[in-house]
């Protein structure tokens, strides 16, 4: 093993932390592929051999049995090659239609907590497209928000910002549509007494302009 072998070795992550893939979960196979990648990206020097070792113990359940069965039938093989099985098997065509029915029908309603809506339909966009980018990503999304906010949420946000950034912009407007709906009435009661305040006060300022 060379040194950088080595060194990629020790910055292996634990088998417990990583992801458990089941698949039975809606998403669980694409969680796993992007921890993957992700690294792959942090530490390039990690010994493929290494990742495919750790596929043992992060394959759970019916997984856990096609695995093995791929295995003794097609021996040892790298990481590129389980990748490519894995989206075959746990994200073919039936999958992707699945997860696009649920993404069209699953609108942003008020009052749903925009973070697990923003976090839950970018999974599904991301096993329907996995090449789909940011910007792409975040427009899919802002074209599911209906009611009030679709035109308010949709011309505001930046379709360049972070999932986060779309959670916020979110929560952002669903707060001031909290606040309307408490308090319907408090715009225009605040106009109406700043407007009789102002009035009061400008007879006032003229009476004593008067008695001076």
């Amino acid at each position: 093993m060379s040194y950088s072998d080595k060194e990629g070795l020790k910055q292996l992550p634990e088998a417990s932390s990583w992801p458990k893939f089941s698949g039975t979960g809606q998403y669980d196979d694409i969680e796993l592929i992007d921890y993957i990648y992700g690294l792959l990206i942090d530490v390039p020097s990690i010994p493929d051999d290494c990742i495919t070792a750790r596929l043992n113990t992060a394959f759970k359940g019916h997984a856990s049995i096609w695995y093995t069965e791929m295995r003794e039938i097609h021996g040892r093989r790298n990481w590129p090659w389980w990748k490519s099985q894995i989206i075959q098997k746990y994200n073919n065509g039936t999958c992707i239609w699945k997860k696009a029915i649920s993404f069209e029908n699953e609108k942003y309603p008020v009052y749903k907590d925009p973070y697990e809506w923003c976090l839950r339909q970018s999974k599904r966009l991301k096993a329907i497209d996995p090449q789909i980018n940011l910007q792409m990503r975040n427009h899919k999304l802002l074209t599911q928000i209906s009611g009030e906010l679709e035109h308010t949420v949709k011309f505001r946000c930046n379709h360049n910002c972070t999932l986060d950034g779309v959670a916020k912009y979110l929560t952002r407007y669903e707060e001031k549509d909290k606040y309307r709906e408490i308090f319907p009435m408090s715009k225009q009661w605040f106009q109406r007494e700043t407007t009789s305040q102002g009035g009061i006060q400008r007879q006032n300022q003229r009476k004593g302009g008067g008695s001076g």
